[in-house]
């Protein structure tokens, strides 16, 4: 706990990352109708509030993923308590927290000075897209409920930084969400997940062995959420990816920039469409 006078930095209650999920979308981020306790499963003690007075003002998720990697998001301070310095504070405890692991970031463009400041270095950025998408079954696709979870986990492995099982095993199954798998051969050639979200959905994480499955992957999402407006963040360094949302009409209304403090992790870049959320990597 950081404690000066009249304000602390502390660990949240499972209530507290649901409210700070609510300030993200008071502050039009837009998140997934159920991504607290999913949030929450990937590493329960690296969320945190600063309190000034007995009152939440500032909040930040630090999500330590391993001892090598981490993940920094949900960083908000509550309007009205800006620029007083309760940022700042409950930022350095988060980055604390975190230690010597290699942290990324979805910043704002706009920020990135700041964030060198604190040793991150820019390694790509992330494009939001949104439209309505005309899906379409596959028969090539299936429920991720009847993939075997470990070779899922070991595909996931393969496009992220590190390996997430709590997470993604509550990712995978929460309400008012669909996950579908593609197998090839008896191995995953790829997954992703739609999501309902305050407002329309977002598919995320799209992780592909290349574009034809990734654009089957997509439409069959889609097709779960029919009439809905759907978001999909992606990594601009993969061009298949922008291809795939311009191709079905999407429009780009939104940037971040994905940030390391020790360099873009060795992961298949290739493989990943979709992100999987701007708070968590």
């Amino acid at each position: 706990m950081d404690q000066t006078n009249d304000f602390i930095v502390r660990t949240m209650s499972a209530d507290e990352v649901a409210m700070s999920v609510e300030w993200a979308a008071a502050e039009g981020w837009n998140p997934g109708r159920h991504d607290p306790p999913c949030f929450r499963e990937a590493d329960p003690d690296g969320f945190f509030v600063g309190v000034w007075r007995g009152e939440p003002v500032a909040c930040i998720c630090a999500v330590a993923y391993d001892d090598s990697f981490g993940f920094i998001g949900l960083y908000i301070v509550k309007p009205g308590f800006r620029g007083k310095g309760f940022g700042l504070r409950t930022w350095q405890h988060g980055m604390r927290y975190l230690g010597d692991r290699n942290i990324g970031l979805d910043g704002v463009v706009a920020q990135q000075a700041n964030y060198r400041k604190s040793g991150f270095q820019l390694a790509y950025r992330n494009i939001r897209y949104q439209g309505l998408v005309s899906g379409i079954g596959c028969a090539h696709v299936a429920a991720v409920a009847d993939v075997p979870f470990a070779q899922l986990l070991a595909y996931d492995r393969s496009c992220f930084p590190a390996q997430r099982e709590r997470f993604l095993s509550a990712w995978i199954a929460q309400p008012d969400a669909v996950a579908l798998a593609t197998i090839d051969a008896g191995r995953v050639a790829g997954y992703g997940v739609v999501r309902r979200c305050q407002a329309g959905c977002k598919i995320g994480p799209l992780f592909a062995d290349d574009a034809d499955v990734a654009t089957r992957l997509f439409r069959a999402l889609a097709a779960r959420m029919p009439g809905e407006v759907i978001v999909f963040d992606v990594p601009q360094t993969n061009p298949a990816a922008v291809a795939l949302a311009e191709r079905h009409g999407m429009a780009s209304v939104f940037e971040t920039a994905r940030m390391y403090t020790k360099g873009a992790p060795a992961i298949a870049m290739d493989r990943v469409f979709g992100v999987t959320s701007f708070e968590l990597g």
